[in-house]
């Protein structure tokens, strides 16, 4: 949605539809930014063989019919794919009806859905370096101008204080939208340390997380450990935050070298390591640390996480190896690379 916020930036009468699944997160979040949704169905690839896979091409028939529909309904000019379940479909919709293609691949190692569209696209970006896509061109990846235009330094005293912390280290700590047991465990076991040591935790742990989570902390958590659900603006939590402990999605990881916060990654355990990559050119720069799922725990908190927070000197180093990454106006690249196509 950052794209299409671009794209209407840059010309209002551009009309905008976005292709997702009934199940998604997609179905919510499309209609609150204000976009039409056209439901296609979804088609997962089963990642060993089973009886479903020979469901899957009546399925791909069916999403891909879906698709060319709503594309022929809103006349479209072009097809902007990232990924995912009906960027296949809506790649091959495309193709048929000679559609321009744009691919953004936002994470280090291109998926499949993205490699096969990768073949048909006019254009093709991409967030880092070494994606395998042939052809791609760094752009970073769209973000929110909330977070694309953040000066941590100039918003920092106002963040701090709409969120109730006050001065002095500050740990944020994020899972995504749906929080992280590994992480959520592991600083609930340090909690005593960090308060010891004068730290303030910014701790979101998850919608579904959120109550077990203070619940652990008990009656006697210390006033320093703040633990929400979620929170509805990241700008602001960015702001006030002086490390972040946080998985490494693709988003995450171009948010927090936009704005120039130093973070210690945990890479997703599962998938086919994308996370990991993902993190590795903050972390080759200097401007974050990875540790493996299995090896975060409270010792490492206390013996890594800890006197990092207490190092000015070296956050403020890491702060500038990381923003050297960042791409803040990834948003009005790709608006170039899709309006260039349809041209």
């Amino acid at each position: 949605m950052n794209t299409a916020d671009a794209l209407r930036r840059r010309d209002s009468a551009i009309g905008i539809s976005a292709l997702g699944t009934a199940e998604g997160l997609e179905a919510r979040l499309v209609p609150l930014r204000g976009y039409q949704l056209a439901v296609v169905p979804k088609v997962p690839l089963p990642r060993r063989p089973t009886p479903d896979l020979l469901r899957v091409p009546g399925r791909l028939r069916a999403a891909v019919r879906a698709a060319r529909t709503h594309l022929d309904e809103v006349d479209a000019a072009v097809v902007v794919g990232f990924g995912g379940y009906v960027s296949v479909p809506a790649y091959l919709a495309a193709r048929r009806r000679g559609t321009p293609i744009v691919v953004h691949e936002a994470n280090a190692r291109a998926g499949i859905a993205n490699k096969l569209g990768a073949r048909f696209a006019t254009r093709v970006a991409a967030a880092v370096p070494g994606t395998g896509l042939r052809g791609a061109q760094l752009v970073g990846i769209p973000l929110r101008q909330q977070i694309s235009h953040l000066d941590r330094a100039a918003t920092r005293e106002a963040a701090r204080a709409s969120l109730g912390l006050h001065e002095g280290p500050v740990l944020l700590v994020t899972g995504g939208s749906q929080g992280a047991r590994r992480l959520n465990t592991a600083v609930v076991e340090a909690a005593s340390a960090l308060a010891a040591a004068g730290v303030q935790v910014l701790h979101i742990a998850g919608p579904k997380q959120a109550e077990s989570v203070a619940a652990a902390l008990g009656p006697d958590a210390p006033a320093t450990h703040h633990v929400l659900g979620y929170v509805d603006g990241m700008d602001l939590a960015y702001a006030a935050s002086d490390l972040v402990l946080c998985r490494a999605g693709a988003m995450t990881c171009a948010e927090l070298a936009a704005v120039g916060l130093p973070a210690v990654y945990v890479p997703l355990p599962i998938g086919n390591g994308e996370q990991a990559l993902n993190a590795q050119p903050t972390v080759a720069a200097g401007g974050g640390l990875v540790v493996d799922d299995q090896a975060l725990d409270a010792r490492y908190l206390s013996s890594v996480v800890l006197p990092l927070l207490l190092d000015d000197e070296r956050l403020a180093q890491m702060s500038v190896a990381a923003s050297g990454l960042g791409h803040r106006d990834a948003d009005e690249a790709l608006v170039d690379i899709v309006l260039g196509a349809v041209r």
